[in-house]
């Protein structure tokens, strides 16, 4: 064999070898991305407290073509979720965040969804599927899920009025719980 040969052969079975290694982990993960954790469970971790970073977010859905930024919501209570279409916790908790969310309307009350590791057609398609009444966007760079330490989802992050950050809740939240630290922060 040449020279040549031996050079591609050398080259292509690694390569062949990490294309094969890449498939299996995409078809044993469903696709989803690697060191991602979906918080099945209910917690609530300790947060920083100070302002809350601000973002702008461009919204899908009916609303697509708009764009919503936290600080303009100064004044309210405002409920950042972050929320992927193929996360079950996140779909057995949609028509709770609906119900809650509607049954706040006239206070000073904002829910803002934040679909990430996603994609926007399936996105769009889930929140037709709920009729999610609440503005969402596509984070497609991670910047809003990075700069909030996302480590899971859903994971939701409560901002007070005088835009501070004061909670965060991981995993499917009950109407009960979601009502009460909504109260809370409303009354404080």
């Amino acid at each position: 064999m040449s020279k040549r040969v031996w050079i591609m052969l050398g080259g292509g079975v690694p390569l062949a070898a990490l294309i094969a290694l890449l498939a299996w982990a995409s078809i044993v993960t469903g696709g989803n991305p690697g060191g991602l954790a979906v918080n099945s469970n209910f917690s609530e971790a300790e947060v920083d407290s100070g302002t809350a970073r601000d973002f702008e977010l461009e919204l899908i859905g009916a609303r697509a073509g708009e764009t919503i930024r936290l600080s303009d919501l100064r004044g309210k209570v405002v409920m950042v979720d972050f929320w992927a279409s193929w996360c079950q916790p996140c779909r057995i908790e949609a028509p709770i965040l609906t119900k809650v969310y509607q049954e706040y309307q006239g206070q000073p009350v904002e829910f803002i969804g934040v679909d990430i590791w996603d994609s926007p057609g399936d996105a769009e398609t889930f929140m037709q599927q709920e009729s999610t009444p609440y503005p969402n966007g596509h984070d497609a760079t991670g910047a809003i899920a990075v700069n909030y330490g996302v480590r899971g989802i859903p994971e939701k992050y409560f901002i007070a009025p005088d835009g501070s950050l004061v909670k965060k809740l991981s995993g499917p939240l009950t109407e009960t719980v979601l009502r009460n630290t909504i109260n809370e922060i409303l009354q404080r």
